[in-house]
């Protein structure tokens, strides 16, 4: 089966945000190479959605509903909803991710 991947507006921020901030810290070339791996991770999703483990932080409150892929130090949160996996966030899982979470998944 066939699932349809779409990447909230919060979710293309962050991936324009860690280009910019690769491109300025380190190269170009590494940025468009990141960038290069987030488009083939979230492009398997159609496929495998289901393969991703549920994030630490949500389990602990009993929440099952969004699954993560890890492609470190990044973290993928997405959920899938009928025939449609949707991309919340690719953030780098060293920030505090507890309010990050809450504030854009729980809208704390």
């Amino acid at each position: 089966m066939s699932f349809k991947v779409l990447l909230t507006e919060d979710a293309s921020a962050d991936i324009e945000a860690i280009y910019d901030y690769v491109a300025l810290h380190d190269s170009e070339i590494n940025a468009h190479r990141l960038l290069d791996q987030f488009e083939k991770l979230v492009a398997s999703l159609s496929d495998f959605p289901d393969r991703g483990v549920y994030p630490k932080e949500l389990l602990a409150l009993g929440i099952r509903e969004y699954r993560q892929l890890n492609f470190k130090p990044y973290r993928m949160i997405y959920r899938m909803i009928g025939k449609a996996v949707h991309v919340y966030l690719i953030v780098d899982g060293r920030r505090d991710m507890k309010s990050l979470l809450s504030a854009r998944l729980l809208g704390a």
